[in-house]
């Protein structure tokens, strides 16, 4: 795949690796607290949202009902429509393929793909991340499913800090992206909405909030970024 360097390879495998121990610590927990071993598994395959697993089980062992649990893990991925906006223009615009990058996109893609500007390359960064990660963070979750019964069910995983990867990914992603003092402005703009907005959004909103108001800021300042309203 042209646009693939060993740079890119190398930082990818690095977060879906530590995604994976993530997927680990879901399966584990799940089991653990109560569920069949099949559902963190399905849910893995057909949700594939991190964030949104984790409360889904939490909502359901703790008495609500599975449609309260799934709308909740909807309002947590409200922030993908922006996200996915940001990346329309490396996945084709019809057909099955189209139907795979929707479900292939997270946090972790298009982050890898925001910054670029070389459409193959953005397109290399987006397919590389979402495969791998799909097939470590899907691995994970069936490996610590199978154990979290036995080793894992005995280890709290708040004490292994598991809760604080995601944002630590996330962060690790964003400040090497940050080239000029723009880009600063426009990521400090962001933080101070998505903050601002935590007393009085539900969950996830606060993060729409923050992209939708990156993506009108680099749009307004010429549409210099990647294809996709401006958005890097």
């Amino acid at each position: 795949m042209r646009g693939v360097d060993r740079t890119l390879l190398r930082d990818v495998l690095l977060v879906c690796a530590a995604d994976g121990v993530v997927g680990l610590s879901f399966g584990a927990v799940a089991v653990a607290s109560g569920t069949p071993l099949w559902v963190p598994v399905l849910l893995s395959v057909v949700v594939f949202a991190g964030a949104s697993q984790f409360v889904f089980v939490a909502l359901v062992t703790g008495g609500s009902s599975p449609l309260v649990a799934a709308l909740t893990g909807t309002v947590l991925n409200a922030r993908m429509v922006p996200l996915g906006m940001g990346v329309a223009d490396v996945v084709p615009r019809t057909g099955w393929r189209r139907l795979v990058a929707a479900h292939l996109l997270t946090d972790e893609s298009a982050a890898f793909t925001l910054p670029r500007r070389d459409p193959d390359e953005r397109r290399a960064a987006f397919w590389l991340t979402g495969v791998l990660l799909f097939a470590l963070w899907n691995a994970g979750v069936l490996v610590g499913a199978v154990l979290g019964g036995t080793v894992l069910a005995a280890v709290d995983p708040a004490t292994l800090g598991l809760d604080a990867a995601f944002p630590a990914v996330l962060l690790a992603l964003l400040v090497p992206a940050l080239r000029t003092s723009a880009d600063r402005r426009t990521a400090l703009a962001g933080a101070v909405v998505a903050v601002a907005a935590v007393p009085v959004l539900p969950a996830g909103l606060p993060a729409v909030a923050a992209v939708l108001g990156v993506l009108a800021g680099r749009s307004r300042r010429g549409g210099h970024g990647a294809p996709g309203g401006g958005a890097r």
